[in-house]
């Protein structure tokens, strides 16, 4: 279950980032409600910290979500370690000759600004190398609601702009890359469409179109999966109360607060004594 994992992320004690990481691809691995974690997956809690060893390993997890989904999918899927210029997760077929780098993407659901440098794509482009097809999965209500670059760059660059909401919805319907089906054509979407898409059009949402394709892809209505969305906007409603209840605690111990915490608490959160130490770093580098 979800909550699993956000249990071994906060109770990381002395334990290694690489540990944890294990803890992490065994809880997952073996965890039967798959369905249910890709449903939370793309929405990091807010109790995690920004810039957090918290959040580094909530980043780690949906990773090994997405490669997980992939092997769901019937592809054949591992996490890559490294570090630095390189895509998180790799995917390959078992029946036909072609490979994918992916990354995987979640936010907050108090995130405000959607800049397309969050979602990567030309990275993720350079990060193909010697492979097909790049996978870029996010969160399906913080895709660009109607013009952005990251349209217009994943058609120039075929990256394929997936979301969670697409994988419950193809992992729910059964599919699965056989030798008589070969999912390459869902990783190729960008290339084949960008073909019909006027210069003038590029930066134009282009979900709804991929939509149709894959559901028409799994021999399905359009309708179909508009059902599974609203299944999945229902379990995002049900999240919001749990993330809210969060700020509104800290409200409330705010609240409690004396005036010697509130000011210890107001100059912690400006990093102020950081901003000092950082000033006093440059001077003597002056030297």
């Amino acid at each position: 279950m979800f909550n699993d994992i956000i249990a071994i992320i906060n109770n990381s004690g002395a334990k290694t980032f690489d540990e944890l990481s294990n803890e992490l691809e065994i809880c997952i691995n073996s965890d039967k409600d798959f369905i249910d974690i890709l449903r939370q997956i793309g929405i990091i809690p807010e109790s995690i910290a920004h810039d957090s060893t918290e959040e580094k390993l909530f980043a780690k997890a949906s990773d090994i979500v997405l490669s997980r989904a992939f092997r769901e999918l019937g592809l054949k899927s591992i996490i890559l370690h490294e570090r630095g210029d390189s895509a998180d997760v790799i995917a390959g077929s078992k029946f036909f000759n072609y490979t994918l780098v992916a990354d995987a993407k979640a936010f907050r659901l108090s995130r405000t600004a959607k800049n397309q440098k969050d979602f990567k794509i030309y990275a993720l482009s350079a990060w193909k190398k010697d492979n097909d097809f790049a996978v870029l999965c996010a969160p399906y209500f913080h895709y660009p609601a109607k013009t952005s670059q990251i349209y217009s760059q994943s058609l120039i660059n075929n990256v394929c702009l997936l979301s969670w909401e697409h994988l419950i919805f193809m992992i729910e319907y059964g599919l699965r890359e056989n030798a008589d089906l070969n999912l390459s054509e869902i990783w190729n979407f960008c290339d084949k469409f960008a073909a019909k898409v006027l210069v003038s059009d590029m930066k134009k949402n282009f979900i709804s179109g991929f939509n149709n394709f894959l559901a028409d892809f799994m021999n399905l209505d359009s309708k179909n999966f508009i059902d599974s969305l609203h299944s999945q906007i229902a379990a995002i409603r049900q999240r919001s109360k749990c993330e809210k209840f969060f700020w509104l605690d800290e409200i409330a111990k705010i609240n409690n607060y004396s005036r010697e915490q509130a000011i210890n608490e107001l100059i912690k959160s400006l990093k102020i004594y950081e901003k000092i130490k950082q000033i006093d770093s440059f001077i003597r580098t002056l030297s």
